[in-house]
């Protein structure tokens, strides 16, 4: 088996039953700003395109889906293998492409085909992703790897249960907005850089540790800003105040924490020969050892020497937008658009529960939650006040974008505050502006509350899954001196006195202490 980088999420994996290209990527995505770090068009996309057998997209995200390049290189008679997704956004962004030759890939079951065999294990909670996340793993009997990239999989037993892979392709940097975008103080965001990079990379080791690999790649970002207004959003930040870990860093880190695992660098080009189960070489095909140490070790004037050769493809972007609206245009739209939604949406109206302020342009508007209404501001006092651009909101409007996420706020071309906490029940509304998200996310929220079964984690008894995501405690949780509950899949706390969840509004723990017994009565007397 022979596994080739393709930049960011990207790879070409060759296989004794056939070739799959995964979610293939030139960029730039997000309005503009992600660009695949290290830069990846000096590969052959019409070689991987011709030989390529099937095509894997993970999930929606453009920085995963590129609909230019797949136009470009791929074969619309090639074979699609699609995660088993709620909702049918992903299939039908593939068919309007002329992709029809589809095989539907149900949850953890395995596709044969010879030799190969192929399991996909979708996710499907509201933040997963843009409502769907997925992993691929692939095993034609002399080699099996597990390519994870952006996806959290709660259930590790039943992605395992396809076999321990021989190599692990993982994501180790971060894909979010926080807390760049904010309206904090330098040292607030410093701080909360570093805390979300500790977060991301304890999660990484976590799942390093559960698949136990000995081969483990960093993958999956970071990516490139190089709109000058974004530039020093880079790496961890010019002035420590950014999130993204690149692949050599955490590499460094695993070396540290765990050296019994083999990290290695996934760049574009690099390609990874595995054989009777194990690595038989590792070789470099677009980039000599003195550009890469050039691109890791002196990366400010590498993305320098980016920014000053790309600037025509942000120009190029910026055509293709929606000309700005005026702001009565927005306003009307934007009511029309959202209003039935917040009518559906009585959970996330609850969980909101407040008003959220938007100034787009000269438009200055408020979403009133409770009531389900979308007006112009009149000085209410709001949990949220986002700033974006016009031209932004007005290209949305024109191509009906579902998911804000997954264009305005990955573009980071925004700025936002809040009175609170991170409200998860307002970002998942901005991912789900259409019915079938809306009806698909009210429904799983009222399926999480049905959670019977408790479980002892530390002197605690909690109820066994996680209200965020329904993680298993037992496994993801530990709880200090405090009673403060940490789950590790996405250091959500909880005080465990209370019962409150400390990241995030709603999302309540049932939680009490430990019985006494008679033998601890015993042992402390």
């Amino acid at each position: 088996m022979r596994i080739t980088g393709l930049g960011h999420a990207g790879m070409f994996i060759e296989t004794v039953g056939g070739n799959i290209i995964c979610d293939p990527v030139l960029g730039p995505s997000f309005f503009g700003s992600w660009f695949p770090f290290p830069d990846n068009r000096g590969l052959d996309w019409e070689k991987f395109g011709a030989e390529a057998d099937f095509l894997y997209i993970s999930h929606r995200h453009r920085d995963h889906f590129d609909p230019k390049l797949l136009q470009c290189y791929i074969r619309r008679d090639i074979e699609v293998l699609l995660p088993e997704y709620p909702i049918n956004d992903l299939e039908q962004d593939i068919r309007s492409l002329g992709y029809t030759n589809i095989t539907y890939a149900p949850a953890g079951q395995v596709i044969e085909r010879g030799d190969l065999k192929i399991m996909i294990t979708p996710l499907r909670a509201p933040s997963d992703g843009p409502i769907g996340d997925s992993s691929l793993s692939v095993d034609d009997g002399t080699a099996s790897v597990l390519n994870q990239n952006d996806s959290h999989p709660l259930d590790l037993d039943r992605l395992l249960s396809f076999g321990k892979p021989d190599a692990y392709f993982t994501q180790t940097s971060g894909a979010i907005w926080w807390p760049m975008v904010y309206d904090l103080p330098l040292d607030a965001k410093q701080n909360f850089a570093r805390l979300k990079r500790e977060a991301q990379n304890k999660r990484a080791m976590y799942y390093i540790e559960k698949v136990d690999a000995p081969l483990v790649f960093p993958m999956a970002g970071p990516p490139m800003f190089l709109r000058d207004e974004l530039f020093a959003y880079n790496g961890f930040g010019k002035n420590g105040e950014s999130i993204f870990t690149d692949q050599k860093q955490f590499i460094t880190h695993l070396k540290e924490l765990a050296p019994q695992y083999d990290g290695q660098l996934f760049v574009p080009g690099t390609v990874v020969t595995l054989e009777n189960r194990a690595l038989s070489s590792i070789e470099q095909t677009l980039y000599s050892q003195d550009e890469i140490d050039h691109i890791f070790d002196e990366k400010w004037e590498y993305l320098e020497g980016q920014r000053a050769g790309r600037q025509q493809e942000i120009r190029d972007e910026e055509a293709e937008r929606a000309e700005p609206l005026p702001a009565d245009e927005i306003l009307a739209a934007l009511k029309s658009w959202w209003e039935p939604l917040l009518k559906k949406s009585r959970t996330i109206r609850l969980g909101v529960g407040g008003c959220v302020r938007f100034r787009i342009g000269d438009l200055d508007m408020v979403v009133d939650f409770p009531k389900a209404k979308v007006r112009e501001y009149a000085g209410e006092e709001c949990i949220y006040w986002y700033t974006i651009p016009a031209d932004l909101v007005s290209t949305n409007i024109r191509d009906h974008e579902i998911d804000w996420s997954n264009s305005i706020f990955l573009s980071m071309q925004f700025s936002v505050g809040r009175s609170g906490k991170f409200n998860e029940f307002l970002t998942t509304f901005l991912k789900c502006l259409s019915v079938d998200r809306i009806e698909y996310v009210e429904n799983w929220y009222s399926e999480q509350t049905d959670q019977t079964e408790d479980a002892e984690v530390g002197d605690w008894v909690v109820q066994r899954r996680c209200p965020h995501l329904r993680a298993d405690l037992t496994k993801t949780g530990k709880v200090d001196d405090d009673g403060i509950l940490t789950c590790s899949m996405h250091d959500w706390k909880w005080d465990l006195k209370t019962g409150k969840c400390l990241t995030t509004t709603g999302h309540e723990i049932r939680a009490q202490r430990c019985p006494v017994t008679d033998d601890a009565l015993r042992l402390g007397a």
